[in-house]
């Protein structure tokens, strides 16, 4: 269980969650949650991010995999003309 795996830990789990959240949606580096970090005054070193990342995301994916929908190989690529220097390029 999930709450289970922040005992013993030296920060809530709601800190440990937030920066694993953050970390997967957007794409932010560790450093740069330790920086969001320290403006909401909690010190906390990009390694032990990393290690967060590590260790919670894979039980995360877990307890959220069936709720996401289904999804297939196939993908589409968008096509367009674009001007470049003043002449017309097809562009995919």
């Amino acid at each position: 269980m999930l709450s289970n795996s922040f005992k013993w830990k030296h920060y809530e789990g709601e800190i440990i969650l937030l920066n694993v959240r953050l970390y997967l949606k957007y794409a932010l580096s560790c450093r740069n949650l330790k920086e969001m970090m320290a403006e909401r005054r909690v010190k906390v070193d990009h390694t032990t991010i990393m290690r967060w990342v590590h260790q919670y995301s894979p039980e995360i994916e877990k307890k959220i995999r069936r709720h996401l929908g289904s999804t297939n190989d196939s993908w589409r690529v968008d096509e367009t003309y674009i001007k470049v220097k003043g002449k017309w390029i097809y562009f995919y």
